[in-house]
């Protein structure tokens, strides 16, 4: 299982088959930490924050070589397949936080409680961030950011933009953005001219970069990605990324463009029509094989290997690794 709520305070170290058993790797590799702060753990979000990173510093979470702040979705639940493949892909040497802001299942959370998901991804990453700019710079942990979904908003809320992601991370990998999110909005509405709305490529994918299949690469292939790597993941078919509002009376980009491998050729757009048929596939997202819909698993692989560019991998292990995560876990 991966960090999920409600809890209390403290270190979840859930799986018993990690990268520490060897049975991946086949070498040593150390047992992962994990923080999680439940709702019950403090009344406001900045002190619930605060316990969290309190105990993440005493498991010796800021001495790892990966440190991973996540924020969770409405419920407080983090994909297991985003933080296992993070600490498989880190051999081990990884630490994770994360904590809960809502009980509500994330399509309530879309219509209540989007300011409780600013406000922890904010509240979080700055008390992580406080503690980890203070150690001395050939000590710090490299610091990555994720979340799905609801938790991908809630993520980039703690960034102005391009710039500060690459400046204060070592790495973010958002799957699954809602269509409001922010930063996605901003990245996609100012991509590139003549690349697609389905796949975005801004400023010639310097920083940020967009895949529904982080297996096959990323636009643009010709130009080199150097330092921080912000990728997002976004399946075609998931309408989480593209609902919104405004489809009702306003035909995207996305409808015109070539569809992707799992979109019917024959969708159109129509006035308040596409905008319900949208609307009606959002409670059956999450019940699709994975790499459809809103299920995200095996793309997690492949996503944190670009990002955080491990080395020793070979094209076997990440196959392994694939079926690994996409395994539910007792």
């Amino acid at each position: 299982m991966g960090l999920a709520g409600p809890a209390g305070p403290g270190l979840h170290r859930q799986r018993t088959d990690g990268p520490a058993d060897r049975g991946f790797t086949h070498r040593a590799a150390q047992e992962q930490v994990r923080a999680y702060a439940g709702l019950s753990t403090a009344e406001d979000t900045e002190t619930r924050a605060e316990r969290a990173v309190a105990d993440l510093r005493r498991a010796g979470g800021f001495e790892r070589e990966n440190l991973l702040v996540t924020t969770t979705t409405g419920s407080g639940w983090v994909d297991p397949a985003a933080v296992d493949s993070f600490e498989y892909l880190g051999n081990g040497d990884t630490a994770t936080v994360a904590m809960q802001y809502s009980y509500l299942p994330s399509w309530l959370s879309y219509l209540v409680d989007q300011s409780k998901a600013r406000e922890a991804g904010r509240e979080l990453f700055d008390a992580v961030y406080d503690v980890w700019s203070k150690l001395p710079q050939n000590e710090r942990p490299r610091l990555f950011v994720a979340g799905e979904s609801l938790g991908s908003f809630g993520g980039e809320t703690a960034f102005s933009g391009e710039y500060d992601l690459r400046n204060r991370t070592a790495g973010t990998l958002f799957a699954g953005p809602p269509n409001f999110n922010t930063l996605f909005r901003e990245f996609s509405d100012h991509r590139d001219a003549g690349s697609p709305e389905i796949e975005p490529v801004y400023k010639e994918g310097r920083t940020v970069r967009f895949t529904d299949d982080p297996a096959t690469g990323m636009a643009p292939a010709d130009r080199a990605w150097d330092g921080t790597r912000v990728l997002y993941l976004m399946h075609p078919s998931d309408p989480i990324v593209w609902w919104s509002p405004a489809l009702a009376l306003s035909e995207p980009d996305w409808i015109g463009e070539a569809p992707g491998g799992d979109v019917l050729e024959e969708m159109v757009w129509m006035p308040f029509v596409t905008f319900w048929q949208v609307t009606a596939d959002l409670p059956f997202s999450t019940g699709v094989p994975d790499g459809h819909g809103h299920t995200y698993k095996a793309a997690y692989v492949d996503g944190w290997n670009a990002v955080m560019r491990p080395e020793g991998f070979t094209a076997q292990d990440l196959d392994r690794l694939r079926d690994i995560v996409r395994t539910p876990q007792d």
